[in-house]
């Protein structure tokens, strides 16, 4: 009897155990599924966003025959020379996060007119003397140096334009503060001074690192959070959560540059590859090496996710965006 009730039952158990693995490969297939769906979901978008700043740009930059032509001319060829846009993305997908009480899109692009001034400028002989610029060449190249160097002017000064334009009370003055701030002498051309003076230093240190690169860099990601949030009604509370997020944000994105600056080439990076280390410059892969700066640059990504998931719904999208920046390859 139990003989056969072992016979008789092994037929069964295997049953069991082919509906327990066709179940597990429809589970497989299903999960499989449901992050190609996600993943096609979160690319429609960031091509949806990057096409409402292209647009965006267009309209409310002024036209390429504007009086003086060739300074309007050269304005406009910097900023429609593609790229990432992830500070204007960033700020569109901020505000939609919270509702979206004001339109964020003329506060993105003064965000862009800000960001694209300083690379005018960081390309320019007396700064980093780069030819390259999003795969063309730099406008000092394109145009002259005399006109590169006013047509940063020119976006550094409409930014706030564009901010005084479209927006107004106490939104247009906290628009304009966080902008200014992060533009500032202690932040952003506080970073590039910072940065110019570690240049074929042998004894930076760790912490002159951060400051540059959370001056330079992160300052600018935090911007675009809370001009979005702004724009979106963000309370004081989740203003505060997305400060923490950019700062993690832009050291993560900084030590990344670093890391392509090391190991990408120019076609792929759109700009000439090995320049920091041609410059002397002090980067996280020189003062950590490569294997520990890609370790620092995901402990960094982590904490922005920590942060992200407190915000109401837990920003499935920018948490996606976060995510996908610690893979990027430009």
């Amino acid at each position: 009897m139990t003989t056969k009730g072992i016979k008789t039952g092994r037929p069964a158990l295997a049953s069991l155990m082919l509906a327990g693995r066709a179940q597990q490969s429809v589970a497989n297939h299903a999960t499989r599924g449901d992050i190609a769906a996600a993943r096609m979901e979160f690319t429609a978008q960031l091509q949806a966003y990057r096409e409402r700043v292209e647009r965006g740009l267009d309209e409310l930059i002024p036209p390429a025959d504007t009086r003086p032509a060739r300074l309007h001319e050269a304005m406009r060829y910097t900023l429609q020379a593609g790229g990432k846009r992830l500070r204007p993305v960033l700020v569109l997908a901020t505000a939609d996060a919270f509702g979206r009480r004001a339109n964020p899109l003329p506060a993105a692009v003064a965000l862009e007119c800000l960001h694209t001034y300083s690379l005018v400028h960081d390309d320019l002989p007396c700064m980093d003397n780069d030819d390259l610029r999003r795969g063309r060449p730099t406008a000092h190249k394109q145009f002259d140096e005399a006109t590169a160097l006013l047509a940063g002017d020119a976006l550094l000064t409409y930014s706030f334009q564009l901010l005084a334009r479209h927006y107004d009370g106490e939104l247009a003055h906290a628009l304009t503060r966080e902008l200014a701030e992060a533009a500032s002498s202690e932040h952003l051309i506080g970073g590039q001074m910072e940065d110019l003076l570690a240049e074929k230093k042998t004894d930076a240190t760790a912490d002159e690192l951060d400051f540059i690169h959370l001056n330079k860099t992160a300052a600018m990601l935090t911007a675009a959070l809370l001009i979005g949030g702004l724009c979106g009604g963000a309370t004081d509370s989740q203003l505060g959560l997305l400060r923490d997020t950019g700062r993690h944000l832009g050291l993560a994105f900084q030590i990344i540059d670093d890391i392509l600056d090391a190991t990408a080439d120019t076609a792929t990076l759109g700009k000439t590859a090995g320049k920091d280390a041609q410059a002397g410059k002090t980067t996280y892969v020189k003062l950590h090496g490569l294997e520990s700066a890609r370790k620092h640059a995901a402990t960094q990504t982590d904490a922005a996710l920590a942060a992200l998931a407190r915000l109401p719904g837990g920003a499935p999208f920018l948490t996606r965006l976060a995510s996908e920046m610690l893979g990027r390859k430009s």
